[in-house]
Order: structure tokens, then sequence, then C-alpha cells
């Protein structure tokens, strides 16, 4: 990053990236550039990291993703409860992998964890900076194209310049209002209150339907957090306030006959049904991530690990466009795959709201549901979904669809299959991605799955070496499971990734036995964690080495 005062009045920085927000999403996404290799500034109009923690939910697979780059040991051992729900219906989230289950973090504990690691690797965060306007110049005299962006902070207008912006600005956007994105869905039709309160005591409720609402209570360090929806209420119109404490305790003694007026409120919040989705993420030099991208109800915890998901599939990508490792089109994969995750994840709230804040019409849904999840391939499938597990984007090899969860941890067959992911396996940068299950309809089963979280065999010293740590220096990761040495085949395969070499670190050695990786196999791994290639010799490797890490550092 450079600074120029051009003037006294307005200083000017150029950059790589500018991100707007420094919520979960943005601090991730600032992390994730960093490690890539890009320069990032990080505005945003708060002073400092959030100070109402009321996103309160880690599911499996960000704890994952925090733990793929070193950073859950600073957050300890949080509270886990194997329990979720599905629109109140309680959903038993247990799947195979190290976190199974929800996690409790305070949003507060979220982003300073990741603005400690943002700031660690050299983000360059501006607080209380407000973006006036923003202009995209998509072939300037060098044509690597621009966007200038214009803020007013403490100290002044501040001019930003960035070969590319991503909004990480929440659910009233400021980037998506400058940029007119298209953002079709429906506004709120009912919603929750919700507040922190101290000084009350009632008794826990979870997802209690009562005659005349939804009521939901849970204390935690002596802060009660209530949540209350009266059936049939509207959404009140409060000109963009919040509610008062005043209107949460009214409602809440409608619906429960309990007096709360007594308790001290922390903050007071209303959250509606909204649904909404960007028709794309990517509008040329600007991208989305986040609540920016998606609105919704936080129904299951979902909406902070969608965004932090949104930013982790983004990041490295980003990083290698700006770096000059890798074409512009890969940034086309960012919206292809995280849309249609936005686009289920969305679904599947809709559906949640109906199951939570419907009335007594909805009854014999929720019996049904209740019912259907004693079937355990339901079950999964809809733990797929909340955790974020379930995901396999389409890397090419028929890897995408729908379906159920994947009950093995995506552990795929020894034996000396053809390559998958390789040429003539799918679309160029693919086309799609699904929640889904190995159904035999082609293509390496862990192919668009995340590497599975498992350790293989000691080395000769002794040394064990567990996959999800090696996925710590953000690179791509080319793992032979060869057993035996590899012989021959473990040398084509390195010979194969060579001119990758700064992008790609290969490892080898066989898998632990009993574990979910497939021995004889060799897996090519993106940095986000997910299976790029798999087959037992190099076959296809170049091609998805090119197609997901740009040309060779040769030029060959």
């Amino acid at each position: 990053m450079t600074t120029d005062h051009q003037d006294t009045d307005t200083t000017t920085l150029d950059t790589d990236v500018l991100v707007v927000g420094a919520g979960p999403a943005g601090l991730m996404l600032a992390t994730e550039l960093r490690l890539g290799g890009a320069e990032v500034v990080v505005v945003d109009q708060r002073p400092g990291p959030t100070t109402e923690s009321r996103a309160s939910t880690l599911h499996a697979r960000t704890m994952e993703i925090l733990d793929s780059r070193g950073l859950l040991d600073e957050l300890g051992t949080p509270p886990c409860d194997p329990r979720g729900h599905f629109g109140g219906v309680p959903l038993d989230l247990t799947l195979p992998g190290p976190y199974p289950g929800q996690w409790k973090v305070a949003q507060t504990r979220t982003e300073e964890l990741l603005q400690r690691r943002a700031a660690d690797l050299g983000a360059d965060l501006w607080r209380r900076h407000q973006l006036l306007s923003l202009t995209v110049d998509d072939a300037t005299a060098d044509g690597a194209g621009s966007v200038e962006a214009e803020t007013i902070g403490p100290y002044g207008p501040v001019r930003i310049r960035a070969r590319y912006l991503v909004g990480c600005d929440g659910e009233d956007s400021t980037v998506r209002r400058l940029v007119r994105a298209p953002f079709p869905g429906q506004d709120a039709r009912r919603e929750l209150l919700r507040a922190d309160v101290s000084g009350v005591s009632v008794a826990d409720r979870r997802f209690e339907r009562l005659r005349h609402g939804l009521a939901i209570a849970a204390t935690r360090d002596g802060v009660t957090r209530v949540m209350v929806h009266e059936f049939g209420r509207p959404v009140a119109e409060r000109g963009g306030r919040e509610p008062d404490f005043t209107e949460v305790t009214d409602v809440w003694k409608r619906v429960t006959g309990e007096d709360i007026s007594q308790g001290v409120p922390l903050w007071v919040n209303a959250f509606g049904d909204a649904n909404r989705q960007l028709a794309r993420y990517r509008h040329g030099r600007v991208l989305f991530a986040g609540d920016a991208a998606h609105r919704q109800m936080p129904s299951g915890g979902q909406a902070l690990n969608l965004g932090v998901q949104d930013a982790f599939n983004l990041g490295w990508k980003l990083a290698a466009v700006v770096r000059g490792s890798a074409p512009e089109e890969l940034l086309d994969t960012y919206d292809t795959e995280r849309h249609t995750v936005g686009r289920q994840v969305l679904a599947n709230i809709r559906a949640q709201v109906e199951l939570l804040l419907g009335g007594p019409e909805i009854e014999p849904t929720r019996s049904l549901l209740t019912e259907l999840l004693t079937v355990d391939g339901v079950r999964r499938h809809l733990a797929g979904m909340i955790s974020g597990l379930g995901i396999r984007y389409d890397v090419g090899g028929d890897a995408a669809g729908e379906g159920d969860a994947d009950e093995s941890d995506g552990s795929g067959a020894e034996g000396d299959g053809g390559a998958a992911g390789g040429p003539g396996s799918g679309n160029a940068l693919g086309a799609g991605v699904g929640i889904r299950s190995d159904d035999g309809a082609g293509g390496h089963p862990l192919l668009g799955r995340r590497l599975p979280d498992a350790w293989l065999a000691p080395t000769g010293d002794g040394t064990r070496r567990r996959t999800t740590e090696l996925l710590r220096t953000g690179r791509g990761l080319l793992l032979s499971l060869d057993g035996n040495g590899g012989g021959n085949r473990e040398g084509a395969l390195r010979a194969a990734a060579e001119p990758w070499s700064d992008r790609v670190t290969f490892v080898a050695g066989p898998p632990e036995a009993g574990g979910p990786l497939p021995a004889g196999q060799a897996l090519l791994v993106r940095p986000d964690g997910h299976v790029a290639w798999a087959g037992p010799r190099p076959d296809g490797l170049p091609e998805a080495l090119t197609r997901w890490f740009g040309f060779p550092a040769d030029g060959d």
C-alpha cells in the first residue's frame, strides 16, 4: 500500500483490494488476502469490534476453517452443544469431523480474533471511516483497471484506489446501494424482538411455542437473552430505529405472562424474515460477501457462518488474481460456488421461518418433520446444510448435485481408479455446487468436498502430520497418499506439480490405517480446503493446477 497527501485536505491510498466492512466476513477476507500476498485496506464506520454479541454460534465448518489457519488455540474450549434445531424442531448436528455440533463463541470474541490476525498479517484497518462514493474504471492506461472510493473519517476525506473492492458492509450495504446491484427477494413480514437483559430471572425456554407466540430465553454469565414473536403481529414501523425495551417487555408479557420490565437491557433489536440475495456476487471489479450479498433471518446461527465461508472462498482467489498468478476468470467461480450455497441456505431459512413463526396451522408440518428426523438420512442432510459440512463444489468430475450430507466424512475408496477433475470431467471452472451424498453418479467421492481432518502415518523419525495443519500456510496442497515411498508414481506426481511449486506444496505419505483418506490416491487441495482433483496418477493434474492456480511459473 502507498500513501500520498496530494493536497492538505485529502489523503490518497493505493492498494490491491479495498474491503468495506470490518465484521467477521470482512476481517476473514482481509486475513486471507494478506496470507495470499495481496495488499489490503479495510474501512469501517465503527470505532472498534462490535460490543454486542448478536451472533454467538460457530458451526462445524467454520470451526474447521479457523483450525486450518491456526486460530482455534486462542478461543480455548468454547461450550459445545451437539443439538441444534431446524425451525425450532430439535436436530442432532453430529456429523463426522473434529468439531461436531455448534460452538458458542460471542461475536465480540470472533471479531477480536480475526482483527488481531488481520493486523498481524499486515492488513491496514481504518476505523470510523464512512464510504461516500465509488467509481469503477475497467480500462486504465496500464490496462489493470481500478476502483476509486471516497471516504470521510475523523481527520478528513480519504481517497482510496484499489484494483478490486469487496463489500462486506452488512445487510444495509452502502456498496450495494452505490453499485445499484439488483437485490431480489421479499421484505420482512414477521419479526422476532431480541434483547440481552441483566437483572431478570426467567426459566430457559428453547423455542417454546405458546398460545400467543414463540418465546426463547437463555441465561449465560448473568445475562439473559430473550427473543419473542407474537403470532399475527406485523413488522412494526420504527423509521429505521431499533425497538425500545418497553416494546420487548410488553410483547414478552402478552406471550408468556411474565414481567421482565425490571431488567436492565444491554441492547435491543429486531430482526425480520426478509429474504433477499444479490443476483450476482461479482460486478466486475466490485464483489460482495456476507450479509451485503444476502439478507436472511439468522435462523440456526447460519448468517455469520455463511459470511465467513464466503470470505474464505473468495480470499485466496482474489489474492491470486491481483498477484497475477491466476486469470480474472477465477473470480467467476466465487460467484458460481457461493451464490448457489447462499441460495440453498436462504431456502432452508425460509422453511425454518414458517416452522418457527407460523401459527397453529403449522403444527401438523412440525409434527411430520419431527418424525422424519428419526430417519438418519434426513437428519444428516439437514445437519449438513446447517453445519456447512455438506457442501460439495463443482470442480469438474460430476461433483455437484443435491442429496444427503456425507455419511463417512468424504472418505474415498482405495484403489487405482482414474483421475477425477481432469480434462473432459466438467466445465473448465465449474458450473455449480450442491449439498449431496456420494451417490455413485461418477467422480471421486472426495472431489469438491472439504479435505477430511486426518493423520498421515508417522514418518521414519516418528513425525505425525495432520491434514488440517498442512493447510495453514494458505497455499495449495498436493497430497500423495502412496505407501512404500511412492516410487515412480510419486515421482511423476511431484514432477507434474513442480512448475506450480511457488503456489502448491507437495506432501507425500500414506494415511493412517482406518482413517478417511484414500490410500494409493493423490489429492489436489485448494487453499480453502476443498479437493480440486483426485487420482492415482498425474493424468489431468496439470490441467487442474492451471484451472485453479493459474499458469505455471515458467510460462509453459
